[in-house]
């Protein structure tokens, strides 16, 4: 321990909503930074502030638990640091408990099993405003005097009880009085002695004036929860959120390709003519443009899923669930991860660490890559409007729905498979949720959040689209035909003549059964390092003008596709065409980064790479399937 020094190190813990996550964000500010913590793949968040004594503390924020008998990877980080058995973590200095006043039976169990480790603890009272509206009586000081601890109520959300809360951290550390509960004898014995001990703590110290009551939250629970409407609710909420993102995301979009386009117009001008000044321009703008364009998109599908959670719903959707994944084998537990895998499969992937089975875990990550992601979009957005180029928005998003629909059911049944075929695990699968009381969203963590997920998708199109946009321009640009030659003459020919026409040839007879060309081939195959590359990739191919503003390059594209044929001179794109492609883009696997990431979550290359093969097979055959039935049968 560090307690003779000037720098200190305090621990956050709590139960997952607790509001742990804004007292961090409250303490902090902007001094934070994500890890790992070493040996295990669970993310290791920590920041600093000062105390007003002016001492530099370091903050640890571990991951939410409801107990220390750890049953998941993320509750064993929590238990090893704070008994100092982490590798590479010093033990804190002081532990903050943060519990949540107006839940505060269930939440004192965490905070007795801290106390009882005999380290110095201050247990932060969040959420005192949303107990005294829900009819609890709070008194703090015999919080304190019963528990042993100092108690400091606060309002994480609104800065409220910050000042004093970091007072009580000040050095000496508080000390640890005996617990007056019962700590000794078996497992057993021990949790039946703290739930009476909370019964009568709380029966003082958080007394309820209007028992029987019905509170905002479990009246608008008896809708949302309801068998029949809570099932109405969910769907129409995913209905509507679809239709939000295509309808508002418009006009975002415009402004992009405005000013995208006008930055090609203006870098045409102000470079010499030559391979520089093609580079620039339809290489780096043209492939940056075409992937920022639909930033919009995914932002507001950023903000619908953090919306969800932070409003409190997220947990009803996953309570909901819970029936339907018990019937694959899974908890409501993998519906997060799984849910979270429509934005990105990697924070999806990664949020399987808090399921307890092993096994069950190992099955959650295996299928998430079927939940369609944000990256897709660009890539559905373009099959759709081209096979049903009348249909307005209401309609697209109904599609849309499908298609995920598709994705969602599919690994279930893929899920139940596992389940029979994996070998059984060690740690029974038990689902446990806290149901957060409703709130309203805060801004500001809507705004960081949403934040953080923009700029990682925008370092992502600096980097691997950047670079793969700058190699197909390459690709298609070289060797140049010679000087008087056909191909000089008629660029559709010079494309067909360079490095990616040549690719494109050689694996064009693996995707003809599936209805594809060499260009759409070349541009399946670049699209495992970003979906979203793919339609970058066909506008290269398709030699589509960046002299056109974005609108007019997708109707551009639009149109070179409908008019595409093979040399016989049947079409290229027809609605079976259309289909087997958004089939392909359901099944395959979303992106090379995910495998890397399954790597490492499951510490094995072969859960990876089997994955990977096993998902593009599988999108091969059923693509194939789609392709191959519907011509025998005429379509």
């Amino acid at each position: 321990m560090s307690s003779g020094s000037e720098q200190h190190t305090v621990a956050l813990v709590g139960n997952p909503n607790a509001g742990k996550t804004t007292l961090f964000n409250a303490l902090t500010g902007e001094n934070q930074k994500v890890g790992n913590y070493s040996g295990v793949t669970v993310s290791r968040k920590s920041g600093s502030f000062r105390s007003p004594q002016g001492r530099k503390i370091d903050l640890i924020d571990l991951p939410g638990c409801y107990s220390l008998s750890p049953q998941s990877p993320d509750e064993k980080v929590t238990h090893d640091v704070l008994s100092g058995q982490q590798e590479n973590e010093q033990r804190p200095d002081i532990t903050v408990c943060v519990l949540d006043a107006s839940a505060l039976e269930r939440h004192l169990q965490l905070a007795m099993e801290v106390i009882e480790l005999g380290h110095p603890v201050v247990v932060a009272l969040n959420m005192v405003d949303l107990a005294e509206s829900r009819g609890i009586h709070l008194d703090p000081t015999i919080l304190s005097e019963e528990l042993g601890v100092p108690v400091v109520p606060i309002q994480a959300n609104k800065n409220k009880g910050i000042v004093e809360l970091k007072q009580a951290l000040r050095h000496p550390f508080p000390s640890v009085a005996p617990p007056k509960w019962k700590t000794t004898g078996s497992d057993q014995e021990r949790l039946a002695a703290r739930t009476a001990f909370i019964k009568e703590v709380c029966g003082e110290a958080a007394r309820r004036e209007n028992d029987g009551t019905l509170t905002l939250t479990d009246k608008i629970d008896s809708f949302l929860l309801h068998p029949f409407t809570g099932w109405v609710a969910l769907i129409g909420i995913m209905l509507g959120i679809f239709w939000t993102i295509f309808s508002l995301s418009s006009y975002p979009m415009d402004f992009i390709d405005e000013t995208f386009g006008s930055l090609g117009e203006w870098t045409t001008t102000q470079l010499p003519d030559g391979d520089f000044n093609n580079l620039i321009v339809d290489g780096v703008i043209a492939g940056i443009g075409g992937t920022v364009i639909f930033l919009p998109q995914i932002v507001l599908l950023f903000f619908f899923i953090a919306l969800m959670e932070a409003s409190g719903y997220m947990a009803r959707a996953a309570f909901l669930m819970d029936r339907v994944m018990n019937l694959v084998g899974l908890s409501g537990k993998a519906f997060l991860p799984l849910l979270s895998s429509h934005a990105c499969a990697i924070p999806g992937i990664m949020a399987a660490r808090t399921v307890d089975s092993a096994k069950e875990r190992l099955i959650t990550i295996l299928i998430a890559p079927w939940m369609s992601c944000s990256a897709r979009l660009p890539v559905y957005t373009l099959l759709i409007a081209m096979l049903l180029p009348q249909a307005d928005s209401l309609k697209q998003a109904a599609v849309m729905l499908a298609i995920y629909a598709t994705g969602i059911i599919t690994a279930l049944i893929a899920a139940r498979i596992l389940k029979g075929r994996l070998a059984e695990d060690e740690t029974p699968s038990h689902f446990m949720l806290e149901l957060p009381p409703y709130r309203l969203p805060q801004l500001k963590y809507l705004a960081r959040h949403i934040w953080d997920r923009a700029w990682a998708f925008l370092k992502r199109a600096g980097t691997i689209i950047l670079a793969l946009s700058i190699i197909l321009w390459a690709l298609q640009t070289y060797p140049k035909p010679e000087e008087n030659s056909p191909a000089a003459e008629d660029p559709a020919l010079a494309l067909e003549q360079s490095f990616m026409g040549q690719i494109g040839h050689t694996i064009e007879p693996v995707f003809k059964p599936l209805g594809y060309d060499w260009r759409t081939a070349t541009s399946v195959l670049t699209s495992f390092a970003a979906r979203e590359v793919f339609v970058s990739s066909l506008k290269i191919s398709y030699s589509i003008s960046e002299d056109a503003d974005e609108d007019e390059q997708d109707l551009l594209l639009r149109e070179e596709l409908a008019a595409a044929t093979w040399p016989d001179g049947r079409k290229i794109y027809t609605p079976l065409t259309l289909l087997s492609l958004l089939v392909f883009f359901i099944y395959a696997l979303q992106c090379l980064p995910t495998s890397a990431v399954v790597a490492r979550e499951t510490n094995s290359y072969k859960w990876a790479i089997g994955q990977l093969a096993g998902m593009s097979l599988f999108a091969y055959l059923a693509a194939l399937a789609v392709f191959q039935i519907g011509s025998l049968l005429g379509f």
